[in-house]
């Protein structure tokens, strides 16, 4: 079972990735790589889900 301060470690490591995923999709967008910023727009989608997730867990320590 994690303990609370795992979970928020994670929580703050998802949403670090999150940003920088965001920022690549911007580059990509930028250059015309279409194909590649519908993948990133969906582990964008995954991440949130698991952010969700984590966050549930958190409520119920």
């Amino acid at each position: 079972m994690p303990t609370k301060s795992d979970i928020e470690y994670q929580i703050r490591e998802l949403k670090m990735d999150y940003i920088n995923l965001q920022g690549d999709i911007e580059k990509l967008e930028s250059t015309g790589h279409n194909d590649q910023v519908a993948k990133a727009e969906e582990r964008l989608a995954n991440m949130e889900a698991k952010l969700a997730e984590l966050n549930k867990q958190l409520t119920e320590l």
